[in-house]
């Protein structure tokens, strides 16, 4: 018996830092969606727990106790045993929930195959995971533990954009000047992209800016889409999205960055 799960790219659509708690983890306000590409978990009954990683994006991904696939499996039960195969199609450390979207969907593909139940918090395993457990659009709040639905996305497509430049986390909240910023102050219903367009406009991403002093070559990124409806860094970077009014739309712009930045992680999207 094997079980698959899959493990989509996750998308700050807005991240507002709001403080910082006496033990250093920092308070969040995001309206989080997910994208229809992503990561594949596959897993299936073995004599020990281990880890297989295959796809175009496997170099370098480790297969030791390190990754939070493994973590994850042994979180849920200790003593559960199976071989895990993780197909990897996202870059790592990217700012779209990579690492934390494959732990979760290896939560959920393990929970139907060893029949036991998913745990009721999983924060502990990253701030990103609780929402990556059910990907959808949520407001994500807190030190990612706190999930509030919102109304479902209009049909939006998206272009993904990493320059394959690395932002360690850790440096981009430590170059925050400012982490009590305001929150959101509500997540609308949205008639269309061209309306969600002109309300992130309105919004924020308080890593952004520190993210391209660690890494210049994001506002590079940014330039190139700003023919888009709407163009911002996810995460803490360095993959940043921007907004299109049709599949068409993104599939064109997608291989038209991609003839000219070969080099690049581009991806063409649809976000919900």
């Amino acid at each position: 018996m094997t079980v698959s799960a899959f493990a989509p790219a996750k998308i700050n659509l807005t991240l507002h830092v709001t403080g910082q708690r006496t033990d250093g983890y920092h308070l969040l306000d995001s309206l989080v969606c997910f994208a229809d590409i992503g990561d594949l978990v596959t897993v299936a009954f073995d004599a020990a727990l281990s880890l297989t990683v295959t796809g175009p994006r496997a170099k370098g991904v480790p297969t030791d106790d390190s990754n939070l696939v493994l973590k994850a499996a042994r979180f849920l039960d200790p003593n559960g045993m199976a071989h895990i195969t993780l197909d990897k199609h996202l870059p790592a450390a990217a700012g779209i929930g990579g690492g934390s979207s494959d732990a979760a969907a290896t939560l959920r593909a393990l929970s139907e195959l060893w029949e036991v139940p998913l745990p009721d918090s999983t924060v502990t395993l990253g701030a990103d995971v609780p929402v990556c457990l059910h990907p959808m659009a949520l407001r994500m709040q807190g030190v990612g533990d706190l999930l509030t639905p919102v109304a479902p996305l209009p049909e939006t497509h998206a272009v993904l954009v990493n320059p394959g430049v690395d932002v360690p986390t850790p440096a981009v909240f430590n170059a925050l000047k400012h982490k009590d910023n305001a929150p959101m102050e509500g997540v609308p219903t949205f008639a269309d992209t061209r309306a969600l367009a002109r309300w992130l406009a309105e919004q924020r991403n308080d890593l952004q800016a520190p993210a391209i002093g660690q890494a210049p070559l994001i506002l590079d990124v940014l330039d190139r889409l700003d023919d888009g409806l709407f163009a911002a860094m996810s995460g803490s970077g360095a993959t940043c999205f921007a907004l299109y009014t049709s599949a068409a739309e993104a599939r064109a712009k997608a291989r038209d960055l991609s003839q000219d930045q070969p080099g690049w992680w581009v991806a063409p999207c649809r976000l919900s």
